[in-house]
Parts: structure tokens; sequence; C-alpha cells
């Protein structure tokens, strides 16, 4: 029993290992004006999330075309990149709400 206990632990500690390998670095284009000369904030982020399903298909036939627009500001943009998802995607989560009637 306690070598499947150590077994178990081992194996979690491998996975949270693997997961934080993966997390992004920093963006050395964070409040760099983009070839436009702006820095893409929070209104900005909103739109790229509301569109980013098709920005998605674009850009898998357009090399010209990206999901994420790395001349932001941080955490305003991408802030308003995930609301902007999650409106697209009904992150509202009204269908927990649901109850199955007989």
């Amino acid at each position: 029993m306690k070598f499947r206990k150590s077994m178990v632990v081992g194996l979690v500690l491998l996975l949270v290992v693997t997961l934080t390998a993966c997390a992004a670095g920093p963006n050395a284009a964070a409040n760099q004006p983009g070839p436009e000369g702006q820095v893409a904030g929070f209104w900005l982020g909103l739109w790229h999330g509301f569109i980013s399903f098709f920005t998605f298909i674009i850009s898998l036939f357009n090399d010209n075309v990206s999901v994420y627009e790395v001349h932001n500001n941080g955490g305003w943009y991408n802030f308003g990149f995930i609301l902007g998802v999650s409106m697209f995607f009904g992150g509202s989560g009204n269908r927990t709400r649901y109850v199955r009637r007989r």
C-alpha cells in the first residue's frame, strides 16, 4: 500500500513538472508599438478574443493572420482576450442551471 501511494505522488509530481514546463515565457514585444504604431489594450483584446475562432481558421491557410496580438499592454489585453473568448463560446455558465424535467 505504501508503494502505491508513493507511486501516485511521484506521478502527480511528474505531471505537475511537465505541465509547468509548457508555460509561456515573458513577451519581449509587450508595451512595444507594432507596425501600425499602436499597443493593443483591453478593447482590442476583447475584440480579438471574440473573433478568435474565425482568426484561428483563417490562420491555418494564411500566414499573415495571427490569433493573438503580441504588441499588447500585458494584463489588460489578456483580460480582454479571455473575456472575449468566453463571451463568444458562451462562458456564462447558464447551462449548469439546467434541470431535467420528467
